[in-house]
């Protein structure tokens, strides 16, 4: 195993989850798309690298180098920083500059580092500083809870913030659904009827384009298709 890693939920109205990592080899796998976007916190070396880490699309390879370690804060849909627009972000990771050995700049103020234990802390001042915003245009879409606001502004608020469609964030959603039941045991068939793909061959294509693999290659040993 080359990396290791932790994640534990969060109570914060605007994390999804917080995860910490360690790289003990270089290594790669495949990873799936995501409609998230993360805060993430590399330390090697000596040396602190923040990063804001746009959505991910479609499903690619990710890779690392030996003697990392890694904080990723996974935020809320509808959560956007004003200063990254979400769209520019796509497929993309910005450096944040360093103020000190302890601290980056982000919206003219100097920051200090956040833990994975003080995380949430960290995340309220930056609500409290506008540097980090929440669109409750998205979030309520996403619950499909009925809101006063034309369809075009609903469109125009989820490029805005997350960078994607909302059709776009439910197909990736739908697939990472489909392939946690594969893998948790679920006949190919049934997780077709369940999530509402056409047939085989369209869930098939899919979880290529979303998650990375097959629904062949996520069948658990000895479970049955």
């Amino acid at each position: 195993m080359s990396m290791i890693s932790e994640e534990r939920p969060s109570d914060s109205p605007y994390i999804e989850t917080v995860c910490r990592g360690w790289t003990v080899a270089s290594g790669s796998s495949v990873r799936p798309a995501e409609s998230h976007w993360h805060m993430v916190i590399v330390k090697v070396n000596g040396h602190v690298m923040p990063l804001v880490v746009g959505s991910l699309p479609t499903s690619g390879v990710a890779t690392w180098g030996e003697g990392a370690e890694i904080l990723w804060i996974k935020f809320k849909l509808g959560m956007f920083m004003p200063q990254f627009p979400a769209k520019s972000l796509i497929n993309r990771e910005v450096m944040l500059p360093d103020a000190s050995s302890q601290k980056f700049w982000l919206h003219g103020s100097a920051w200090h580092f956040p833990s994975y234990d003080n995380v949430e802390t960290f995340i309220n001042r930056l609500v409290r500083d506008d540097s980090l915003v929440h669109d409750s245009v998205v979030s309520t879409a996403l619950l499909d809870q009925p809101q006063d606001v034309a369809e075009r502004t609903v469109r125009h608020r989820f490029m805005q913030t997350t960078g994607m469609s909302q059709n776009q964030i439910r197909q990736i959603e739908r697939a990472q659904r489909a392939a946690a039941m594969i893998e948790q045991g679920t006949p190919i068939l049934d997780t077709v009827f369940e999530t509402g793909y056409f047939d085989q061959s369209h869930l098939t294509k899919s979880l290529k384009r979303f998650v990375g693999k097959t629904p062949t290659q996520l069948i658990p040993v000895n479970a049955s298709v």
